[in-house]
């Protein structure tokens, strides 16, 4: 068999398990994050848009008694969308981000 049949062999089964090409993304990234916008960011990290050193200027919700979620009471925190952000009280500066509110305010 040459090499040619091979490859033709190779992809008529990745076409029959539902491969398409377009599925293929880059290189190190899967398929499934391939998809996401923006590409291979994992859904935690998409959502906020926001990392150590970033102004917030959108949006937000201060966490009011952080203390009562296992956070640094004299500290203050913004909700984001689903991320918990550690800002700056005055310059509103992101210091830490501290993960998905879900897991932290449930």
């Amino acid at each position: 068999m040459t090499r040619a049949e091979y490859l033709a062999i190779g992809l008529a089964a990745l076409m029959a398990t539902g491969f398409s090409p377009a599925q293929a993304g880059p290189k190190g990234c899967p398929p499934g994050l391939a998809r996401k916008s923006p590409a291979c960011v994992p859904p935690g990290l998409a959502k906020s848009g926001y990392r150590v050193g970033d102004r917030v200027t959108g949006d937000y919700i201060v966490i009011r008694d952080p203390g009562r979620w296992g956070l640094d009471p004299h500290e203050t925190y913004y909700r984001i969308g689903d991320q918990v952000l550690r800002v700056d009280r005055d310059t509103k500066v992101v210091l830490d981000l501290i993960g998905a509110a879900a897991a932290i305010l449930n």
